[in-house]
């Protein structure tokens, strides 16, 4: 689809409302010609010293809609914009027949804006708001709402000296289809873990200096990837030791390690995370059924879960996440709720309920597989039946390529939310980041501010350009020091 801006800026926004229905979108500025073929929506705004008007003309396959509106010249640029993305998307819900459940709300921390108009509005109010006003699902609406209240009971723990700890470890047993992530499989790259590891350590020690320097409260550790457990048991011995010698967890609410895969995990290295004192772990099965996990090159079984969730169990882990996704090759929704009912019957005390994304860089992408076509019922089912079974959503996320622009979300038990996610989430305050693709994002908790610090993407570029990975993380005290 071609879309054509006139008489505002507005491009952005209306690509996103675009790309909701519609993969390849091309943005230019004027008119369409009077011949214009092919499907395209000419978005205008005239002004004049007494009125001003938005609207859209759409032609999509064959068939055209026409919508505007007058608006107040005193209106503000956002409250135009808004406007007008809801012409637009009125009007390509009328040619399409299809209707996006999060309306116009394209960004993806939809509960953080649900969160500002709480501190406004009554819960009934803001939801009524998202339904009339952005075209919110009142599913959606619902969902939003109860999570912007849980996130905002989490953001009270905030301090301004608050900053937590993310921990790469970018290797996996095997790449699954869905994944763009940065990772690399070991059985290709294990020469590469050693040293990796070697600089990890390193950058962690440099920035656990920094961090103590400057007076920061340490609030949660997250070791990530990839999938963590793809080490030995040595080896997670040495990273949970350095990480232990380079920050203060006696201070730490929270310690997180993704298990991730089954076929990664065993009785020694669960003793070792327990012995360094990891209070939560991600075990994820993403589906119980065997064809959808052969399609996505996921080498276990159902069964591989529960015995690694009972030997978690059995270690005294009391704190367990399980992932699903929802929309993945060959699933449908009849074994997606059998998934999920399969893992309620284990009781994790955290569940978290993707959609499944389509990035350039998945093999799913590449080899032009679709998703499942129900997703969007999967994901309704797991809202209806987690919070019937005591779950609540506690953070939630949008992503670009997510099929039915779908979200993901994290729900728990009570008490048993993740406060990671929700810091990260929300950006509430400064993650230090370490590892190959790690971000660092520094938080000034007075102004707002954000800042950025990247180290490189692959692990080994993050080992040959290390020197720099070292002299980047001086920016982390400048920040500071400038706050």
């Amino acid at each position: 689809m071609t879309i054509y801006i006139s008489g505002h800026s507005f491009n952005y926004e209306m690509e996103n409302v675009a790309r909701m229905f519609t993969g390849d979108v091309v943005v230019k500025n004027g008119r369409p010609e009077p011949d214009e073929q092919g499907d395209y929506a000419f978005l205008y705004k005239n002004d004049n010293c007494e009125a001003c008007a938005l609207g859209c003309v759409v032609c999509w396959k064959g068939m055209s809609a026409e919508k505007a509106q007058a608006v107040s010249p005193k209106a503000t640029d956002k409250e135009n914009e808004l406007a007008l993305a809801v012409l637009f998307y009125d009007a390509m819900c009328t040619l399409t027949g299809i209707r996006p459940p999060w309306g116009v709300i394209t960004g993806i921390r939809p509960a953080k804006f649900a969160g500002k108009m709480l501190l406004e509005a009554q819960p009934q109010e803001v939801e009524a708001r998202l339904v009339e006003k952005y075209r919110v699902s009142p599913n959606k609406a619902r969902l939003c709402v109860m999570t912007a209240q849980k996130s905002a009971q989490i953001a009270s723990l905030n301090t301004e000296k608050s900053y937590s700890l993310y921990v790469s470890i970018p290797f996996c047993p095997t790449r699954c289809s869905y994944c763009s992530f940065v990772s690399k499989s070991v059985e290709r790259d294990r020469q590469l873990v050693e040293p990796y590891l070697d600089k990890l350590i390193e950058e962690l020690a440099c920035s656990g200096k920094i961090a103590e320097e400057l007076g920061l409260k340490l609030e949660t550790v997250y070791i990530g990837g990839g999938t963590p457990t793809v080490l030995s048991a040595p080896q997670l011995e040495r990273l949970c030791e350095a990480v232990a010698k380079y920050f203060p967890l006696d201070s730490a609410r929270e310690f997180s390690v993704e298990a991730g895969r089954p076929d990664t995990i065993d009785e020694d290295k669960l003793r070792v995370l327990r012995d360094a004192g990891v209070s939560r772990l991600s075990i994820n099965p993403q589906t119980a059924n065997p064809r959808v996990l052969d399609a996505i090159g996921r080498r276990h079984s159902a069964q591989d879960i529960e015995h690694s969730y009972a030997l978690a169990r059995r270690l005294g882990f009391d704190n367990i996440n399980a992932d699903l996704i929802a929309g993945l090759p060959l699933d449908d929704l009849s074994s997606f709720a059998h998934s999920l009912d399969w893992i309620l019957g284990m009781r994790p005390e955290n569940i978290t309920v993707h959609a499944l994304t389509l990035k350039r860089a998945s093999n799913l992408t590449e080899e032009k597989q679709s998703g499942g076509a129900d997703a969007a019922a999967m994901v309704d089912h797991a809202f209806e039946r987690l919070t019937q079974q005591g779950y609540a959503p506690y953070y939630m996320y949008k992503q670009k390529g997510t099929v039915d622009s779908l979200e993901n979300t994290g729900y728990a038990l009570p008490g048993r939310d993740c406060l990671y996610n929700v810091y990260i989430m929300d950006e509430l305050h400064t993650i230090i980041a370490c590892g190959a693709g790690a971000v660092t994002k520094l938080k000034n908790q007075k102004t707002g501010l954000i800042k950025r610090i990247f180290n490189y993407k692959y692990p080994k570029e993050y080992i040959e350009g290390f020197e720099e990975i070292l002299a980047r993380r001086k920016g982390i005290a400048e920040f500071y020091h400038e706050v």
